[in-house]
């Protein structure tokens, strides 16, 4: 599913118009980015907890030349589901 199909199926469940539905959405994913920024996590009831995570920089080795190399520490997000969403999904998405 793209963005306009969420959208789409968003509004018809909710009678919004599908402007209202997307402006919404954009305003509800500029925060959530706001707070990832900030390096805050977000837990979000019943579906599972965004953290921002920061990996140390390591030395890899490039295995055809042997090369060794200095990978810089960075921000990655990560994502841990509830129980409740693994438990819907282990039995096919049902209710």
């Amino acid at each position: 599913m793209n963005n306009k199909d969420f959208i789409a199926a968003l509004s018809a469940k909710e009678g919004l118009t599908t402007r209202d539905t997307q402006m919404l959405v954009n305003h509800i994913i500029a925060e959530m980015t706001a707070q990832f920024e900030n390096g805050s996590q977000l837990s979000i009831q019943n579906f599972g907890q965004f953290e921002v995570k920061k990996k140390l920089e390591r030395v890899i080795v490039n295995p055809s030349t042997g090369e060794r190399m200095l990978v810089p520490p960075k921000l990655v997000l990560g994502f841990k589901a509830s129980p409740n969403l693994k438990e819907r999904m282990q039995k096919g998405g049902e209710s």
